[in-house]
């Protein structure tokens, strides 16, 4: 399992709640429901600095397409958000890159299918 410190390495640029919620156009309590229904991911990339949400994660005012879908698979596949994030964020060369980039791609259904394998 990735740290704390190599996390936020990984990820790089994060977003507190209310930066979430101001580009999703929503307020922090819909941030807050979107999170706990894994259509979102927030996890603490270092100590003492309250649960983020990964900026790459939104695009255009909306949740990046298949982000969802993924994270319901990883978390079916016991994953919590912090171990889904560092998945979505660690490079895959098979992929090729990393699994957030394809989906930012538009290339979700290879990202899912590798999701889904991992519950096996």
């Amino acid at each position: 399992m990735e740290t704390k410190t190599d996390l936020e390495r990984l990820v790089g640029s994060w977003l507190d709640w209310s930066q979430a919620a101001e580009l999703l156009g929503v307020n922090v309590s819909k941030v807050r429901q979107l999170i706990r229904e894994h259509q979102l991911a927030a996890a603490v990339p270092v100590e003492h600095a309250g649960q983020k949400v990964p900026a790459e994660l939104i695009r255009d005012g909306q949740v990046v397409k298949g982000v969802p879908g993924v994270l319901t698979v990883l978390h079916d596949a016991r994953y919590d958000d912090r171990e889904a994030i560092a998945w979505l964020f660690t490079r895959d060369e098979s992929l090729p890159g990393r699994p957030i980039d394809a989906l930012r791609e538009n290339r979700g259904a290879e990202v899912k299918r590798r999701a889904q394998a991992l519950g096996f």
